[in-house]
């Protein structure tokens, strides 16, 4: 009977553990990846994506960098700042110059670089994407186009996810992405959270080279634009994409 008994608790504790999901997989021996680090499951490199069918075949991660679950918040990042710190302003900006908005990298603009620098640099490069960085090849920081697709192509509305607000995207073959209310960092504080969203793209806001778009949202709806510079901590939500040839990277 006490042998039965066990049998019993084993059966119920490996029926509950298929049922807890999340965004990162145990990178096991046997994980069914293959060569390029994805298993059969929607995750690559230990993250998982959904596929919303986007015309542009781009596919989301299902959580934040730094972050376990979709509700998460998890890390804050300056525009093409990889890693996340205590002060978000232009004195800890790696790409700015002696506290001020004078441009070293990243600048279509000769009065707001640096002793008139210019690179002409308008989307970031792999070594300053935070989300390649962070979750190794095949992950990117969205481009502005993506964002954009991703609004022009889903449903979303405000709602709460496990206590949590922010924003859920329905797509039309059934698939929904979840971006929390996660706020933003400036200076020493967190501002704004449970209210507002704030997500980096890669693409540098060229009318104003000190800023980077930005997907923006809260309770009255979805916006593009720019939000006060790059020294900003925002959340970025990474993806990847589809190939001429249909195949991943």
């Amino acid at each position: 009977m006490q042998g039965f008994l066990k049998a019993i608790a084993a059966m119920i504790l490996m029926t509950a553990m298929c049922f807890v999901s999340g965004c990162t997989k145990s990178d096991g021996p046997n994980n069914g990846e293959n060569n390029n680090g994805e298993s059969g499951d929607n995750n690559l490199n230990g993250h998982e994506y959904v596929d919303l069918g986007l015309p542009s075949g781009t596919l989301w991660a299902t959580c934040n960098i730094g972050a376990t679950t979709p509700e998460g918040y998890g890390d804050y990042f300056a525009w093409g700042e990889t890693t996340s710190k205590d002060y978000y302003n232009w004195s800890t900006y790696q790409y700015s110059y002696d506290c001020y908005k004078w441009l070293t990298k990243y600048c279509n603009n000769s009065s707001c670089g640096y002793n008139g620098f210019i690179d002409n640099l308008t989307v970031l490069q792999p070594s300053d994407d935070a989300a390649k960085v962070n979750w190794d090849a095949g992950w990117s920081t969205p481009t502005k186009e993506q964002w954009q697709e991703l609004f022009l192509n889903t449903t979303h509305k405000w709602t709460i996810r496990n206590g949590v607000n922010g924003q859920l995207f329905f797509a039309s073959n059934g698939q929904e992405l979840f971006l929390p209310a996660a706020g933003s960092r400036r200076d020493d504080s967190l501002d704004d959270v449970e209210s507002d969203g704030n997500y980096w793209s890669s693409s540098l806001d060229i009318t104003s080279p000190a800023d980077g778009w930005g997907f923006r949202f809260n309770s009255r709806g979805c916006i593009m634009g720019n939000d006060g510079g790059r020294d900003r901590g925002h959340s970025v939500r990474p993806v990847r994409s589809v190939v001429k040839n249909g195949s991943l990277h």
